[in-house]
């Protein structure tokens, strides 16, 4: 009886010991998925430089473009706060992509887009991240179809506040809404008229005291 409670107490001990590792395990393959890579200075998820989405037989051009992240980038702008250097790229349908992504603010930003195959890219996104002050380089490969995708920081606020952008692959599929300078009234206009509210008060204020002088001299002869 006793080796049976020896016996049964060694395997009890044994299993306790090994959930923590076999949990350690799943968590890091769980961080190992293909295509990411992970450090103190940002992250890259569904990198791929190879594997070819389903309907494209070869790689059909090559682009590299380069991103820059940050606040200078939302003056040209109304009601925005961050923004990208360009918010409109264009390629050819299964082309091979190299971002380069700079941030040049002290907070954190994103360059992520959304619609790719799913077969591919987990949840159909290829997405980088930088921490402030650092870049990462990432690669992905669009399918054949036209298509316009959305591009974006997902990080609270960061696309409200102007971080949106669009990927057109060939003829696209018409533009997105909402993107500065291309489908929003969102630049901040230039001139004598830049404060159109100011103005607007004034214009108001003066056909008001016209109205009321002229108001006087019609009913007080």
């Amino acid at each position: 009886m006793t080796r049976v409670y020896a016996r049964v107490f060694l395997s009890l001990a044994l299993l306790v010991v090994g959930m923590p590792v076999f949990s350690a395990g799943e968590h890091h393959n769980h961080h190992q998925m293909p295509g990411m890579s992970m450090d103190a200075t940002g992250m890259v998820m569904g990198n791929n430089k190879d594997k070819l989405p389903d309907d494209c037989k070869e790689i059909a051009g090559e682009y590299e473009i380069n991103v820059i992240a940050g606040t200078s980038f939302a003056e040209p702008y109304v009601s925005t706060m961050f923004g990208f250097n360009e918010h409109e790229w264009q390629v050819e349908p299964c082309s091979r992509i190299t971002v380069n992504f700079k941030n040049e603010d002290d907070v954190r930003h994103q360059w992520m887009l959304h619609g790719l195959p799913k077969y591919l890219y987990d949840r159909g996104m290829f997405h980088m991240e930088a921490a402030g002050g650092h870049s990462q380089t990432g690669v992905f490969i669009v399918p054949s179809d036209d298509k316009t995708y959305l591009v974006h920081c997902d990080i609270a606020q960061h696309m409200e506040k102007g971080m949106k952008a669009q990927l057109i692959v060939g003829r696209g599929a018409g533009d997105l809404w909402s993107v500065p300078g291309i489908s929003a009234d969102f630049e901040r206009p230039e001139g004598p008229f830049a404060r159109k509210a100011v103005y607007a008060v004034l214009v108001s204020t003066f056909v008001f005291i016209l109205t009321f002088v002229a108001g006087i001299k019609l009913f007080c002869p």
